[in-house]
Order: structure tokens, then sequence, then C-alpha cells
């Protein structure tokens, strides 16, 4: 016997648990839920990550809420922002008075006579566990605890602080000092122009290039629409406009990748000027979308290199040496700090053992199901962002499919939904077609894709909003397990 028992139990209160909870809340109000938060604080991704220049890394038209929209000036927001708007829409919402911090989730139990899973929690006076329904897994996708940081030969030699963004430290001084970001994606790139500005001497030290498309921070359109109509209304319809554009480009890159790698090189070299070397230092090895757009607003990053504040070294690393970064080229990289933005270490439902009936579920071994459930696993459903465009456009789209679907079992009296696979369903392509390190080194542990829906990944919002807001909550689920109080 739980000491507790909701009928939903949403775990994570960041973007996708808050959105989760409040269209639970409106959407299923007879429904009892609770959302329970690992740490001390909401917001997660935005309350964790405390480094310089810390921002979106998509507009905040399609980052914000459909229920919400961003009404903020800033198409690309800094992280205190976003953090502000979660803590808003969590109050305003009526989502806040159903959090509970300090609650981690440490086990997921399912009993099929009970038509229940129970959840152990660790709290700070001890375990207790937790009967539901209804398990919504609003964790993210990589570990909060410890962020990927390769060893490099000579660390112990180096002298100075090696920090990763994960980590950040509060004082740490950077005036006048010479900093060495290792990376090349989102988050080295948000970093260098942050720590020119903080005065820091910054060079970031590349393996391989990434592209990367300079956008502006202030949306023109939006805020003149903004004048027109109000704020909320213009929130819905840019939305609307940047989910469309967005995948618009996204489909003609991946059907002409040579073209379009021209063009994005091309506008690297409109900024950078003629006499910068973008092939050795911007022009990657790899499609584009094999790997995430890094996006930076106003050209930040290439203000800072063309005015001559920051530079960048593409090459192998040898190893670490006093005051330095030797590189494999012979090249030396005078560094005060080392920042090590090496990217994360994925994690599905942040590791959690999930038991069915007493046997352990080997999530590697299942299907994905819509993007947001698994083979032959009851009642529990995952919020997983799109790859290539705004995490919470999937999220809010998850969301209404688990109302959708928790609004069926009760029409039907029935406690239990199932994705089930039919002959020929299987398949063995990846959960994610990214080539990125990231996704690579944990992918093994992800569900495969079958051959045809519902067991593929769209990564495409309007076949989203077709399958998972007007399709059919039957398609290839099963309902089972009757109500004895229906």
């Amino acid at each position: 016997m739980a000491d507790e028992w909701f009928d939903v139990v949403v775990v994570g209160a960041g973007l996708s648990g808050i959105g989760m909870a409040r269209q639970l809340k409106v959407g299923c109000p007879e429904l009892s839920f609770t959302l329970l938060e690992a740490r001390d604080r909401l917001g997660g991704t935005w309350d964790l990550f405390r480094y310089p220049g810390v921002r979106s890394d998509s507009d905040m038209f399609t980052l914000g809420y459909r229920f919400r929209p961003w009404t903020g000036q800033q198409a690309i927001a800094d992280g205190a922002s976003i953090l502000e708007y979660l803590n808003d829409t969590a109050r305003d919402e009526g989502v806040a008075p159903h959090i509970r911090t300090g609650h981690r989730v440490v086990a997921a139990e399912w009993s099929t006579p009970d038509a229940a899973w129970t959840l152990t929690v660790d709290r700070g006076d001890g375990r207790r566990t937790i009967g539901c329904r209804f398990v919504a897994m609003c964790t993210g996708y990589y570990d909060y605890e410890r962020g990927y940081a390769p060893s490099f030969a000579g660390e112990e030699a180096f002298g100075g602080p090696i920090v990763h963004p994960q980590f950040w430290p509060e004082d740490l001084a950077l005036e006048g000092r010479r900093v060495a970001v290792i990376g090349s994606g989102a988050t080295a790139m948000t970093l260098v122009p942050a720590l020119v500005e903080r005065g820091g001497q910054v060079t970031m030290v590349q393996r391989s290039p990434t592209y990367v498309v300079a956008r502006p921070a202030r949306d023109p359109v939006a805020n003149g629409l903004r004048r027109v109509i109000g704020a909320r209304a213009a929130g819905r319809a840019i939305r609307w406009r940047n989910a469309l554009i967005g995948q618009f480009f996204y489909s003609r890159m991946r059907k002409h990748p040579k073209a379009a790698a021209r063009r994005l090189i091309g506008w690297v070299r409109d900024h950078l000027g003629p006499d910068f070397d973008v092939d050795t230092h911007f022009t990657p090895r790899y499609d584009p979308w094999d790997q995430r757009l890094c996006l930076v607003p106003d050209g930040d990053l290439f203000t800072a290199i063309r005015d001559g504040r920051a530079k960048v070294v593409t090459g192998s690393i040898d190893r670490f040496e006093p005051g330095a970064i030797r590189m494999e080229s012979g090249e030396q990289v005078p560094a005060d700090i080392i920042v090590t933005a090496t990217g994360l270490e994925l994690k599905l439902m942040d590791d959690m053992p999930v038991r069915i009936d007493g046997e352990a579920v080997d999530f590697a071994g299942t299907l994905n199901y819509k993007g947001l459930m698994f083979s032959g696993v009851p009642n529990l459903a995952y919020s997983f962002g799109y790859t290539n465009a705004s995490w919470t456009l999937k999220a809010d789209l998850t969301a209404a499919y688990v109302v959708r679907l928790l609004k069926a079992m009760r029409k039907r009296g029935m406690r239990q939904a199932t994705p089930v696979t039919r002959d020929g369903d299987a398949g063995d392509e990846a959960f994610l077609d990214f080539t990125s390190g990231y996704v690579r080194r944990a992918i093994d542990r992800f569900p495969r894709q079958g051959r045809r829906a519902p067991w593929r990944l769209h990564q495409n919002y309007l076949k989203d909003v077709l399958a998972l807001r007007l399709g059919r909550v039957d398609d290839a689920m099963a309902f089972t397990n009757p109500d004895p109080t229906a």
C-alpha cells in the first residue's frame, strides 16, 4: 500500500512538467495530480544552467507555451527571463500548489492487478511511496548531476580552473584573464561573446566546425504586430509562423543539403569578411541538420571574432600544459581558465529503474510510440522535444495527447492503456538520427523506431498536430483492466 495516492504523477518541474501539469489541471479537472521535482526549485534546465550568457537556442515564440504566448520583447531570451516566465506560469496557471520540490523519484513499479504505479520517492527526511494511475515523465533528456567531460592528458599540470558550464562557479573572475572554451556547440557559442563582454580574452577551441546561423535577438514583425492586435494574439500568430517557417527550411535543407551548406557557410563569410578562414573554422564535415544548427543572436559571436576580441582554433587537443592547451598541430593556446563546453550526458527518464509486474523494463528493447510512449509499457508517457525545432512545440502536443488519452480511459471505464505492436511493426532505426557525440554515446539505451506509424518519429510539427491533437487515441492502443467503480 502506497503512502499517498494521485490519479496522475508528473515528474520534473521544468518546461515540460509545468506545461503538462497546466494541461492536466484544465483538461482533466476531476483528476488529482502532483508534480515531483528532485531539485529544490522549479525551472529544470533554466534553473540549473547559470553560465554567462545562457539563453534560448530557439525563438521564444515557439519555446513558450501555446496556452501562454511569450510576450517579452526579446525573441532570443536570456536564462533569467525564461526562468521568470516559468515561475509566472506556475503561479498564474495554478500549478505552483501542486509542485513538491526535493522529491526525487528513484523507482517505478507497475502492478497489473491493481492497474497502478507505485513510485519510490527520496526526500530529505527519507523515502516514501506514492501510488498513481498514470505517470508523465518530464525529466528532460540529460544528466543534471554531471556533464560530459572527457579527460585530457596533463590536466593536473594546467594549474588554473577547469570549469564545466553545467556547474559554473559564481565567483569566477574573468577580467583580463585568458579563457579557452573547448567545444563547438550551442553552449560554447553562447559563452564566447558573453565572456568577452565580461573582460575575458577568449579562444574557442574546437575539434571540428558546426553550422552557425545569425538571427536578430528581437523580432520586428512580432513587436509590430503586438501594437496592432495585442501581445497574446500576436504571440500565437508568430508561434505558428515560426513553427511553419522552421519546418519549411528544415525540409528544404534535408532535401538539398549541398545547396543549404553553401548558403549557410556563405552567410558566415558575409559576417566575418573575406580574410577570415571560414573553410577551416566554420565549414562542417557533415550535412545541415545531421546535427543541430547553432543560433547566435545578432551575430554576437561573429562580432566578437571580427573585432579581434575572440578567436577560433580548430583541431585536436594533444594535452594541457601549465597555462596553455597544446594542439596536435603544435600550436599552443594560452589560457588561465579552461571551460569544457564538451556537451551533455543523455539519460532516458533520469535512468529510473522501471518494473512491470516484477520484471525490469529494458527500454532499448521497446518501440517508440508517437514519440511519447513505449510498446508494452502501460500508463506512462515521456515528454521529449524536437531536435529540429523548439522543445516546447512537442512537449505541448505530448501533454495534449496525455489529456486525451486519460479522458478516453475514463469514458471507456478502463484503467490501463498500453501501446501494442503487431506483426511487421518492429524496426531497427534509432530513436534519434543525429550524429552529435552526446547522441551517439547514449542512443543504445533509447527505444527504437518501427517501420510505420505510430511507431515512427515525425520530427514534424504539422504531422504531430494531426497525430497527437486530432488523431485517434486508440491507434495501436489497448484499453484494458476495467474499472470496477465505473
